[in-house]
């Protein structure tokens, strides 16, 4: 751990972590964990995990996800680097993993055989599926998002469009994190681990929850987000002289602040618009006025009426956008130095812990960089480590 490390929060150290992981899921449960001071050890194939070799949009996969942990390569194929891989998972305080169900219980890694030796082990599977008849299909974020409804309301109607990001996949491994403290929690009660499971697919239903909801008081099926009646009359992206921003007001308090900001005197003095649900009904009278005064007003205009104000808005932002944002300048971007060399700064946990928040300087390791270092923790004598790496069970950097 470095030294910045040190003067962050870690209310996580001691805790050791052991993943078997890949892509985005179970990658985002150690890096949370680690970003939170436990110790994670990642083990990767020999020759490394092929995430780090993903072009297009999953090149920024593997240098997201995978800061703050230790790498050591295994051949889990060989009965040596299987050993290995036991020996680390029964000095481990939590495992993770997020292969296809039944891949690591084929190996002898299953939570059954590795419990009976590490009674205290918490097991964190992030799968596509809880148990139940659709367990065995194979997930993707994607997959999640289209059939759980998310890709159905985030696009005009009959378009499903998935969400920017892996959201599901992140957000699936922070349900995997939250399984993993409150067992760790638990443990301190009992003495014993547990069997946690977060899902790509109920993760998706978790977050559709509230358009489920709004059809069980209304009895109206959500309509998808560009298509839908909004909650409020004025919620929406407006095109300026140059770029977009959007605007949101959310109360009549700020109905009255919005319409003397902008000199909209004449919507005020109808009084029949002071309440919201009256303006929401009047939608179409109300936005073709205002959209026709921001068209005339620059971004930055509008953005320094609104500031202070208490009205929501936002400019449109893009994510290259972040790396100079003012917000993010102190402590929400750390430095990182990528595989090639290259050096960046990447998002750190976005938490603040007594008046701290997580992050420090990082260099993702090569594959197999803490070969060594593993193996001597676990109190292998130099000619073991020598014979595993001259067999191949194990690959150093």
């Amino acid at each position: 751990m470095t030294e910045a490390q040190n003067n962050g929060p870690t209310p996580l150290a001691g805790i050791r972590v052991v993943e078997f992981t890949h892509m985005v899921m179970g990658p985002t449960v150690g890096h949370i964990l680690a970003g939170l001071g436990a110790e994670v050890i990642r083990v990767e194939p020999i020759g490394g995990d092929s995430t780090r070799r993903l072009l297009g949009s999953g090149s920024g996969y593997f240098p997201m996800y995978n800061r703050g942990k230790q790498s050591i390569c295994l051949d889990l194929k060989s009965a040596e680097g299987l050993a290995v891989a036991r020996d680390l998972a029964a000095s481990a305080d939590v495992l993770v993993e997020n292969f296809r169900p039944g891949a690591l219980d084929r190996l002898g890694l299953s939570y059954e055989t590795l419990s009976e030796t590490n009674p205290g082990l918490v097991y964190c599977s992030e799968k596509g599926f809880l148990p139940g008849p659709y367990e065995q299909r194979t997930a993707l974020d994607e997959v999640a998002q289209m059939m759980g409804g998310l890709a159905y309301m985030t696009g005009p109607p009959g378009r499903p469009l998935r969400a920017g990001s892996s959201v599901v996949d992140v957000t699936g491994g922070m349900f995997g994190v939250i399984g993993i403290l409150a067992a760790l929690q638990e443990r301190h009660r009992t003495g014993k681990g547990q069997k946690v499971v977060a899902s790509l697919f109920e993760t998706t239903i978790y977050l559709v929850g509230q358009h489920m909801a709004q059809f069980a008081v209304t009895g109206k099926a959500a309509a998808p987000m560009p298509a839908r009646i909004s909650a409020w009359a004025i919620y929406d992206v407006f095109e300026t002289a140059d770029e977009p921003v959007f605007i949101g007001v959310v109360s009549d308090s700020l109905w009255e602040k919005f319409c003397a900001l902008f000199a909209l005197d004449d919507l005020w003095a109808e009084q029949d618009l002071r309440t919201n649900n009256a303006r929401v009904l009047a939608r179409d009278r109300i936005m073709p006025q205002v959209r026709a005064l921001m068209a005339t007003m620059t971004r930055d205009q509008i953005v320094a009426k609104l500031e202070g104000t208490g009205l929501p808005f936002a400019p449109i932002g893009r994510p290259e956008d972040m790396f100079d944002d003012p917000q993010l300048a102190d402590g929400g971007l750390e430095d990182v130095t990528l595989d090639c060399g290259k050096e960046t700064r990447l998002p750190t946990i976005p938490l603040q812990m007594g008046g701290k928040r997580p992050g420090a300087p990082v260099t993702l390791p090569k594959p197999g960089a803490d070969a060594h270092a593993i193996l001597e923790k676990l109190g292998y004598p130099a000619d073991r480590i020598a014979d595993l790496i001259q067999q191949g069970a194990v690959e150093t950097a």
